[in-house]
């Protein structure tokens, strides 16, 4: 019990009030859980189960409270998908994976304290790897908020949430038009996961 406080109280001992400065940058160690789910199209129908996300990014601070972020995210999930009549058509292996590689800016708001608010979003692309499919590669986005906890050291805490999203084009739908006749418009899926998460972030000056 002794050790566990001395612990606690070395990382108490380090926290500070900074900011980030103006042209620094930072290595980001991610980790998270995304939660599940539900695609429907045209009467089939997918399950992204829960997962486990883990990543790491470049972030570069062009200003003191903004950046900009070039990740990749990667979460290793179950991905079946069941037919019109609800029967499992990769019910021998329905293993995948997401791959995210995305371009964020990030708003820092300063509060005087150690405690640092912020909002971002980005965008770019993903990939989603299944055995039976291949991989393909989409158009994706993510939305973030949370909390960063500024240290004395090189080394600060990041808790968030974040919604992540990707977009494929399944194929077409066609409506009739008074002057054209039948038009198609294509057609597009999205995942949407909603994520917890916390980032290890390593800060050094340029």
């Amino acid at each position: 019990m002794k050790q566990y406080s001395l612990l606690l109280a070395a990382f108490l001992s380090v926290i500070g009030m900074q900011a980030q400065d103006a042209r620094s940058f930072s290595l980001n160690l991610y980790g998270g859980y995304n939660f599940s789910d539900k695609l429907e199209y045209d009467g089939y129908s997918a399950t992204i189960e829960d997962g486990f996300q883990y990543g790491a990014g470049f972030e570069y601070f062009f200003s003191t409270n903004n950046s900009f972020e070039v990740k990749y995210l990667r979460t290793d999930v179950k991905i079946p998908v069941y037919g019109p009549l609800g029967t499992q058509l990769n019910s021998s292996d329905d293993k995948g994976a997401f791959n995210f590689i995305l371009a964020d800016f990030t708003h820092y708001f300063d509060t005087g304290t150690n405690l640092l608010p912020y909002l971002g979003a980005g965008a770019g692309v993903g990939i989603v790897e299944t055995p039976q499919s291949g991989s393909g590669t989409y158009f994706a986005w993510d939305i973030k908020g949370g909390v960063k906890i500024k240290t004395a050291s090189i080394v600060s805490v990041n808790i968030n949430a974040y919604l992540q999203s990707m977009s494929a084009a399944v194929g077409d739908s066609y409506y009739w038009t008074y002057w054209y006749g039948p038009v198609a418009v294509e057609d597009y899926v999205s995942t949407f996961q909603f994520g917890l998460g916390a980032v290890l972030s390593f800060n050094f000056k340029k």
